[in-house]
């Protein structure tokens, strides 16, 4: 393996193009970040403080999102593959575990000093991609150094907002935020744009909502198993293991039912749209993890909200993901009739949090998104 290669782009029809096995390392690292913060988001809405504890997820699962995305479209276009890609990637890597540390205190204490730090940890390593290729990819030299100028000043103001009070700081995270994911839109303005590869951007976005659903799997699961510990087996409990399970399979199937390659190749257009959209769909996935761990609390009487609050916390999360997977689904390919599918499921899970009892409502949830798996098979069918 050679010390440096040239960053000069990778071919954007390059055949059986698939994630690589650092890819899938740097995956498996925001296993942990994804972990935690699903984790304090379930403690927060059991302890009746939802709000509160929403707010804090929806920031810091915007930290986490937004390392990730920008890793996964630079390495589409550039990945070279060699010595420094590789050690630049891996500090990438530990910047996550740093950020997954500091969540505890983020979600306590409002103190984001560790989240922050693990954030310019990701972040810096991207610049100094960026500047490699505005040096080697003269074509898109302008589009790099934006990108690198960008980053590189966006992520400054960050550390600058953790001097700020807390009211302050937290009203400072909004313009940052719009700050950051306007960098690729006026980067790639100074074109020709990146050329990223379709089908594997659509494989890297199938393969972080696995690990989200993968979450949600090993969360419930530990929540079932504290509940066994504490009450035994109960009908309850057995309703929400199965109706918790008929939901990752429901969402799964919809997700992957439509792969978004070929749309994304035929209509590149779609692409910040697409993109940008998927933090609805990974942060509500995510919270469908803790939701389920409040409704399995308050079915085993261990949680402080009631069990209202804890149908919506499975509710909400699920209604959000079909509603934007519809919308993203339709863009590419599926049109209006999908997104009517997936508007009267939507409407039929929140009304089911709204009148039926816990257990209840889970296994119902799951049986309207086992409907609307076999409403879309057959929509894809008749195409």
């Amino acid at each position: 393996m050679p010390w440096r290669r040239p960053l000069a782009g990778r071919d954007p029809a390059e055949p059986h193009r698939t994630s690589t096995p650092l890819e899938l390392l740097f995956d498996l690292s925001f296993v942990v970040g994804v972990a935690s913060v699903a984790a304090e988001l379930a403690h927060g809405v059991a302890a009746d403080h939802a709000a509160a504890s929403l707010g804090h997820y929806l920031m810091v699962f915007f930290a986490i999102w937004w390392a990730w995305m920008n890793f996964s479209w630079f390495a589409s276009a550039y990945d070279t593959d060699d010595v420094v890609y590789r050690l630049l990637t891996l500090a990438q890597i530990a910047g996550v575990l740093v950020l997954a540390a500091g969540v505890p205190e983020a979600f306590e204490h409002e103190d984001f000093t560790v989240v922050t730090i693990g954030y310019l940890v990701m972040r810096i390593p991207l610049v100094v991609q960026w500047l490699r290729a505005a040096r080697d990819d003269p074509s898109r030299h302008a589009v790099a150094v934006r990108y690198a100028v960008g980053v590189a000043v966006v992520q400054a103001l960050w550390l600058l907002r953790l001097a700020l009070p807390d009211t302050a700081g937290l009203i400072a995270f909004f313009p940052l935020a719009l700050a950051d994911i306007a960098v690729p839109i006026w980067a790639e303005r100074a074109g020709p744009m990146t050329r990223w590869h379709p089908e594997h951007i659509a494989e890297r976005y199938g393969l972080f909502t696995l690990i989200v659903l993968g979450e949600v799997i090993l969360g419930t699961t530990t929540a079932i198993q504290a509940g066994l510990t504490s009450e035994g087996v109960s009908a309850a409990l057995l309703s929400l293991a199965g109706g918790g399970l008929l939901l990752v399979f429901g969402l799964w199937w919809v997700y992957f039912l439509r792969p978004a390659g070929d749309g994304l190749r035929e209509a590149p257009g779609n692409a910040f749209l697409w993109g940008y959209g998927h933090y609805l769909v990974f942060a509500a996935v995510g919270a469908l993890g803790a939701g389920l761990e409040v409704a399995i609390d308050s079915a085993v009487h261990e949680a402080h909200a009631g069990p209202r609050t804890a149908a919506f916390a499975v509710a909400v999360p699920v209604a959000v993901t079909l509603v934007v997977i519809g919308a993203l689904q339709a863009r590419l390919a599926g049109g209006a009739a999908l997104l009517a599918r997936h508007a009267i499921a939507v409407v039929a899970v929140l009304l089911i949090a709204l009148v039926s009892p816990i257990g209840l409502a889970v296994v119902l949830m799951g049986v309207v998104a086992v409907l609307l798996v076999a409403a879309e098979v057959v929509g894809v069918t008749d195409r």
